[in-house]
């Protein structure tokens, strides 16, 4: 149906950087002259808005945005935790899984340490204003870490790094794709199953080079939007690089596909 393309198209829009909370959209004579539609085909448009929580209609004034959905610019490295108390929301981890486990060599691979080294690995799902939004396997060298504990895990791992480590995080290597959630995923995020979810590896390192964490996670993409700010590189320029890379993943086993290194 048209009205819900345009819904769609209207909710990319004040999700971005030109409105902020309390913002007027314009007004439905002026989206119905943008969109080619009737005034009537607009008014369902934001009927929707209104009824996914994200415009108010104030009579008499106009139709203003009341939030955004959870909103994630990649321009530098932060952590969830960090950009959503920023946005003003509750963050919430449920921690599912802690414990200590040797290495597998995917995993020591990744962390560019030995096989079978000693690893954190943890499991946590993500709530942001009660509800998913994220779960996340994450793999932690101990020696870098020897006092990690459940409380951090709760909190924000960045704040743990650089605040009580003393270790600055230099950056992030990042991976994005598509999957649908199988039935233990969406038992877990409390989703139905085959929803679109984001699935996103990180591998955060230090700037003494070290490799500090290595996390699998699925976003839910009904719930999540994130923006890249990329910046062209000149040729005489060369101070940073980036590579785009079309293949399937084999990097690591997906979590809930049978556990099959049984990490």
């Amino acid at each position: 149906m048209i009205y819900k393309s345009i819904a769609d198209r209207l909710r990319l829009r004040l999700n971005s950087s030109n409105f902020n909370i309390g913002s007027p959209l314009p007004g439905e004579k002026k989206l119905a002259e943008e969109f080619g539609v009737a005034r009537m085909t607009i008014r369902k448009a934001i009927d929707l808005l209104v009824e996914w929580g994200l415009v108010v209609r104030r009579h008499g004034s106009g139709t203003y945005v009341a939030r955004k959905d959870v909103h994630h610019e990649a321009s530098n490295v932060t952590g969830l935790a960090e950009v959503l108390r920023e946005q003003g929301k509750q963050v919430i981890s449920q921690v599912l899984i802690f414990e200590v486990r040797p290495a597998p060599p995917s995993i020591a691979s990744q962390l560019r340490i030995q096989i079978d080294e000693r690893i954190y690995f943890s499991r946590r799902v993500r709530y942001v204003d009660g509800k998913p939004l994220m779960l996340e396997d994450s793999y932690m060298p101990v020696k870098l870490f020897r006092n990690l504990s459940l409380v951090h895990l709760e909190g924000s791992k960045f704040d743990y790094i650089e605040k009580e480590c003393g270790i600055t995080i230099s950056g992030n290597h990042e991976m994005l794709t598509p999957v649908l959630a199988d039935k233990q995923l969406a038992h877990a995020m409390k989703i139905p199953e085959h929803t679109p979810l984001l699935r996103i590896t990180t591998l955060s390192y230090s700037n003494h080079g070290d490799f500090l964490n290595y996390s699998v996670m699925f976003r839910n993409t009904s719930e999540y939007q994130v923006d890249y700010h990329l910046r062209r590189v000149q040729a005489d320029c060369p101070v940073m690089s980036a590579s785009i890379n079309i293949h399937k993943s084999a990097d690591v086993p997906m979590p809930f596909a049978g556990e099959e290194e049984k990490l």
